[in-house]
This record gives structure tokens, sequence and C-alpha cells, in this order.
């Protein structure tokens, strides 16, 4: 039987397919952003590249790899252990990135772990979160396997987090369990809303 996480997933996902006008959207949310005194203070920034019906982000990232500002990408992988986790790497062009797990543009396989390109979690500033689904308190709903979780259990305490979504994909109260970090703030294309934060 399916949990209420499960129902709430589909519920986001099928809104956010859904959702119109992405692009213009995405790009109206990106500048908000941007804007933040928080992320613009922040030297190391975690952003994520968009796919399928999720927030596009890579109109912004072009942008963004023109500034002062160390600009970190994830990646799909596993630790020593053979779990999944995010790798961390610090984009400096987008001509670095090739079609990787799930078609999601990453560094290639024979780049990872590279001297000087490798990020430890400890370095972020501020972390740009996708999700399926926020509430307005800060709850996140990922896709379920736990890359996020694992990689938020690990950052500073003042690490700053934006979680990213359509006001579609807003609902009344994410389901949260004691693992899942909610976010100091969500970012919509229409609004910000501060949070609760850890």
């Amino acid at each position: 039987m399916p949990s209420r996480k499960d129902e709430q997933r589909r519920a986001a996902r099928l809104a956010r397919d859904l959702q119109p006008d992405k692009e213009a959207l995405s790009a109206a949310l990106c500048s908000r952003l941007i804007a933040q005194a928080a992320y613009q203070a922040a030297g190391t920034v975690l952003w994520y590249v968009g796919c399928k019906s999720e927030v596009q982000t890579l109109q912004a990232l072009r942008l963004e790899l023109e500034k002062p500002k160390h600009i970190v990408i994830p990646y799909c992988t596993h630790d020593e252990h053979g779990r999944r986790k995010l790798g961390l790497w610090h984009l400096e062009s987008l001509t670095e990135l090739t079609p990787g797990t799930w078609n999601i543009p990453e560094p290639p396989k024979s780049r990872w772990g590279e001297a000087g390109k490798e990020v430890s979690p400890s370095e972020l500033d501020l972390v740009i979160v996708p999700g399926v689904a926020f509430d307005r308190s800060g709850g996140r709903l990922g896709n379920g396997a736990g890359y996020y979780d694992r990689l938020l259990a690990g950052i500073r305490k003042d690490t700053v987090l934006y979680g990213v979504c359509f006001e579609s994909q807003l609902l009344d109260r994410v389901v949260m369990h004691a693992h899942d970090v909610p976010m100091d703030a969500v970012i919509t294309e229409t609004a910000f809303y501060p949070c609760r934060g850890r």
C-alpha cells in the first residue's frame, strides 16, 4: 500500500510535469534566488543541473560562472561502502559536463577525484536544493533515493539551505521523518518563504 510520502510525491510530480512556462518561471525563480543577500555573500554555492520537469538552472549557471564565485554541482556516485552519495564538483565551464546518471549533465567518470575539482561538503556556504515537493515551513520531499539526505547530514551548521520549486509543487505540509533536513527558505517563481531551518 502506498505511503503518505509516496502519495505526496506522485501528486507533486504530476503538478510539476504539467506546469506550463517552465523556462520563464525558472528564470524568474533563479533571479529571485541570486538576489538574496545570503546568496550574494556566499563564496561557495552548490547548484544543481535541472533535469526533466525540474526548475531549470542551466541559463542561470551559465551567467553565474562568469562571476567571481565558487560554483559547485553534484553528481551521483557511491562511497567506499557502496552507498549512494553525491560527489561535489567545482564547475568552471559547462563544457566540462556530459550526460550521466538519469541523463543529468555531470563531470565524466574519467575525471572523478581529480585534484582541484572535488569539493568537500564542509566547504559549502549555500546549497540550492531541488525537490519533488516543499511546504512553506521548509519541509522537503525528495525523489526517495536519499542522495541529498546524506549530503545535508554532513554540511556545516551555518550553511544556508534554499529549497527551490514551482508554486505548483508546494504542499500544505510535507511528511517529514527524523532524518529529513528542513530548509532555511523555499524559493518559487513568485515568492521567498523564510523557514525554520535546522
